[in-house]
């Protein structure tokens, strides 16, 4: 059985038991997927991410993720993570492969059997899609994470290309 999925489609809508949010390090919402989800689960969800212990500032650094209530998606649990800024953090390859496992991880450790991703990075962090596509896919396909059914939600037509041949023909 194949476990992981390409949809084109809006990630707000996913029945899953986690969605994953590309948020930024604050974690109160912002542009983007993280605007669409913020808005979509309503004030709940920004009540949670509030909740989040905080260091200077920041609630999830770059390349690790935190997870919080729903609100009124269709989740059980968001989880937040934090993708790099491609040209601005060094190793964005490590980090943005951190992004993925520790979403994984998170979603392992609270019981969830189906996880949606967004394409992290890829909107305003000006991460390279093909690239971004090929760590996310080889991450996905790990077999500590063979468990989880993982859909990958993807709004553009050149994304959920890129996404389904980084699927067909994987790293």
């Amino acid at each position: 059985m194949d476990t992981i999925k390409i949809i084109q489609g809006d990630i707000t809508k996913a029945v899953v038991d986690a969605i994953v949010n590309a948020a930024n390090t604050r974690m109160l919402g912002g542009g983007g997927v993280d605007g669409a989800i913020h808005r979509a689960a309503g004030p709940k969800l920004l009540e949670a991410c509030k909740k989040v212990k905080q260091k200077n500032g920041i609630r999830c650094p770059t390349g690790e993720a935190r997870i919080t209530e729903a609100g009124n998606l269709k989740a059980k649990y968001v989880i937040h993570t934090v993708g790099p800024k491609y040209g601005i953090d060094k190793k964005p390859e490590d980090l943005l492969t951190s992004a993925y496992q520790n979403s994984l991880d998170l979603a392992l450790s609270h019981g969830c059997e189906s996880i949606a991703f967004p394409a992290i990075s890829c909107g305003v962090y000006g991460y390279p899609p093909q690239a971004a596509a090929g760590i996310s896919v080889s991450v996905c396909k790990r077999p500590a994470y063979k468990s989880l059914m993982k859909y990958f939600y993807l709004f553009s037509d050149e994304k959920t290309t890129i996404w389904m041949a980084a699927l067909d023909h994987p790293k």
